[in-house]
């Protein structure tokens, strides 16, 4: 949970790497938000429920990208990879993968390795 407040708590931060606890962690978290008000909403046929479930998703696309952006950081490239999401299929596979790498080590132009640096200081 620490990893999903540090990740919301840099909401608005494009600068900087994430490692990949952060991002996966932060994306479980927030999928499974997405998971339960969804499901609630259909289980009650609750149309408020649905509603926020909307509100959530808007209320986490910023973190969402921010996150996305320090994570590619990590990895060596550029925060405008994300923009590959808009490539049909493919482009969110190809995210996925690229996500799924280990960071370089030590530091790039990006920041230093956020393995090496301690988290909650």
């Amino acid at each position: 949970m620490s990893w999903f407040i540090a990740a919301l708590k840099k909401y608005a931060v494009f600068k900087g790497r994430a490692r990949r606890k952060e991002f996966w962690l932060f994306m479980l978290c927030v999928y499974i938000t997405y998971g339960v008000l969804g499901g609630i909403g259909v289980a009650t046929h609750s149309s408020a429920f649905l509603a926020t479930l909307g509100l959530a998703v808007i209320a986490f696309l910023l973190p969402t990208w921010g996150v996305t952006v320090r994570r590619l950081h990590d990895t060596g490239r550029s925060g405008w990879w994300i923009l590959i999401n808009l490539v049909p299929t493919f482009g969110a596979v190809i995210l996925l993968v690229i996500c799924s790498e280990d960071g370089k080590t030590g530091a790039n132009k990006y920041g230093p390795n956020p393995k090496e640096v301690p988290a909650f200081a």
